[in-house]
């Protein structure tokens, strides 16, 4: 019986392993995942909108909710002494009222008195803005030379118009102040129910602790937040009003109060203050050295409290970066304005709290520098 040799296999041949002839393609999209991609882009679109579209509403609720959710600590410290949870949300939000109302009057009377003098104001102005002739001068040098249009002859300072535009840009609405003041109230006077709602529409006692781990330090990191910003401002509006009572510049309290008021708001709030004082002091001393000379140390005052001060106090409670809080005052000051930039921080928190809650603590990690 004759035997058939059988051929060789290549890995006895060699003595090696064959390698795999299948080559690893890169993972494809299904068309699934860019669907929900899409969805997801438009539903986010969709969101913006209508929280752009609806300022009137969705503005005063919102800053009602942080601004209710800062303040429930001091409902919670009232009730500690038997008053109820209701009064204490009335007279939380009357005190806090009142000081408000107090700062806006320190400010509101000197405004006044200026905003009637802004025509001689203005002209006093224009007189000591001379020794920007000559650059302008040689700008226009340099436009002739480069064969550009001659536009640029003198400093025009800006006329009358902006102003009642920027008190209507500035201030709410009654009705919009009357449905904060209302939902504020009541926010704060069910805020135990709301949380226990909240945390009992989840079937898990899994999600339910999440929930309440997660509310809970929304509120201790919102009242931190409100009080020290809140003593920190309170200081730099009292440095604000010495620097300006040593230098001879008028009003003092009120710049002081605007400064306090300016600094809630991140990044635009002390470059505006910087500006304001900038043309006070021009205006009020004759010569533009003394008038620069209290900006210059607001300026100096100010570096100091955001570089040093206020991130090494806020900074050991909720570590907050740069960039992210840049990016947040840009976005939510464009969608609803400087009661937008003053709510941008706060969100960023609330956002930063949840979205560590909710991120597996198993997910992959990028390795330490």
């Amino acid at each position: 019986m004759s035997v058939i040799p059988t051929k060789p296999s290549p890995a006895k041949r060699g003595g090696a392993p064959v390698p795999d002839s299948k080559t690893e393609f890169p993972p494809v999209i299904r068309r699934t995942e860019v669907v929900a991609i899409a969805l997801v882009g438009l539903l986010i679109i969709c969101v913006i909108a209508g929280l752009y579209l609806a300022k009137a509403f969705f503005l005063p609720i919102t800053m009602a909710f942080i601004v209710g959710t800062m303040l429930s600590p001091a409902a919670s410290f009232l009730e500690r002494y038997r008053i109820p949870r209701a009064v204490a949300a009335v007279l939380i939000v009357a005190a806090v009222s009142a000081g408000s109302a107090f700062m806006v009057g320190l400010i509101a009377s000197p405004a006044i008195e200026w905003s009637s003098k802004l025509p001689e104001l203005g002209a006093r102005l224009k007189e000591k803005m001379y020794v920007f002739d000559r650059p302008l001068a040689l700008w226009q040098e340099l436009q002739s030379l480069l064969g550009g249009p001659d536009t640029l002859t003198t400093l025009h300072l800006p006329k009358v118009d902006w102003v009642q535009p920027t008190l209507e840009f500035l201030s709410p609405t009654f009705a919009e102040f009357l449905l904060f003041i209302a939902t504020l109230i009541l926010f704060i006077a069910s805020w135990r129910e709301l949380r226990r709602a909240l945390i009992m529409n989840f079937g898990e006692r899994t999600w339910r602790l999440r929930t309440l781990r997660i509310l809970n330090e929304i509120e201790d990191h919102l009242g931190n937040y409100l009080l020290v910003v809140a003593t920190i401002n309170i200081g730099v509006g009292i440095a604000t009003g010495l620097i300006c009572a040593l230098t001879g510049m008028p009003n003092p309290a009120s710049l002081g109060a605007l400064a306090a008021i300016l600094n809630f708001i991140p990044i635009i709030g002390p470059v505006a203050m910087f500006a304001v004082l900038v043309v006070v002091g021009l205006v009020a001393f004759p010569t533009i050295g003394a008038g620069l000379l209290a900006p210059a140390m607001f300026a100096v005052m100010t570096f100091l409290e955001g570089h040093f001060l206020t991130p090494t106090i806020v900074g050991r409670r909720l570590a907050l970066n740069a960039l992210a809080v840049f990016l947040t005052l840009a976005f939510w000051t464009w969608l609803w304005g400087p009661m937008g930039a003053f709510l941008s921080s706060p969100l960023l928190i609330v956002a930063l709290i949840v979205k560590e809650h909710l991120t597996p603590v198993d997910s992959p990690q990028l390795p330490e520098d």
